[in-house]
C-alpha cells in the first residue's frame, strides 16, 4: 500500500497530478482544496495517499494532509459513495465545513455539492454522524443553539457561501432572536 508520495510536481491537471519519484512518474488524483495548496511546476511536493486497486484499474489518491485523508476514507465506507464522489465533497466544502454539517444534520448544505442527491446527503449524515462532526464542529465555532442554525439556514437559502455564513454569525450578539440575528448577520456580509 502507498500511503505518501514525495517527489517532483510534472504535471497539474485538474483535479490529476504527476508527480516524478525517482524516474517513476505516479498519476494521483486530488480534491481542489489539495490542488490550489500545490507548490509550482518542478518543484518539490509530498502528499499523503490512499491507493485503491480494482479489477480494471489501480488508483492513487492524494492529500495535503493526513486529516483530509482520513475523511475521504470515512467517506468511501458509506454505500454509494465512490472515490469520485468523495473528492467531489473534498472539493466542494472544507473538512470543517463538512463537519459542521454532519454535527447539525443539515443535508442542505451537502446537497450543494455537485454529485450529491437528496438521499445521498441524507445517508452520508447517517453514516458520519459520531465519526465526524462533534469534535472538528465545535473547534470551529459551530451554531450553538437552534436559534444560530436558523439563522445559518437563512443565510444559506439567500444564497451566500457556508465560509460567509459562519463568519457572519461569530460576532452575532448573545440572545439575539432569529430576526433580529438575520438583520445584524445582513448588515455584517454588507460591509464585507
Amino acid at each position: 500500500m502507498i500511503g505518501r508520495i514525495s517527489g517532483i510536481l510534472l504535471e497539474k491537471n485538474p483535479p490529476q497530478l504527476l508527480v516524478d519519484c525517482n524516474g517513476v512518474g505516479y498519476e494521483v488524483d486530488v480534491p481542489m482544496s489539495t490542488y490550489y495548496n500545490l507548490p509550482n511546476v518542478g518543484d518539490k511536493v509530498t502528499l499523503f495517499t490512499h491507493q485503491a486497486i480494482r479489477e480494471d484499474a489501480h488508483l492513487l489518491f492524494g492529500f495535503g494532509n493526513a486529516n483530509e485523508r482520513a475523511v475521504f476514507r470515512q467517506l468511501i465506507k458509506i454505500s454509494g459513495v465512490g472515490a469520485r464522489t468523495a473528492l467531489s465533497i473534498l472539493s466542494g466544502m472544507t473538512i470543517t465545513d463538512l463537519a459542521q454539517a454532519v454535527t447539525l444534520q443539515e443535508a442542505g448544505r451537502l446537497v450543494k455539492v455537485p454529485g450529491i442527491g437528496k438521499k445521498t446527503a441524507e445517508r452520508l449524515l447517517l453514516e458520519l454522524k459520531g465519526k465526524l462532526g462533534a469534535d472538528v464542529g465545535a473547534v470551529a465555532g459551530a451554531p450553538r443553539d437552534d436559534t444560530q442554525s436558523d439563522i445559518l439556514n437563512a443565510l444559506l437559502a439567500l444564497g451566500y457561501s457556508d465560509k460567509e455564513a459562519t463568519a457572519a454569525l461569530k460576532n452575532m450578539p448573545a440572545g439575539a432572536s432569529v430576526s433580529d440575528g438575520i438583520k445584524f448577520a445582513l448588515k455584517a456580509l454588507s460591509k464585507a
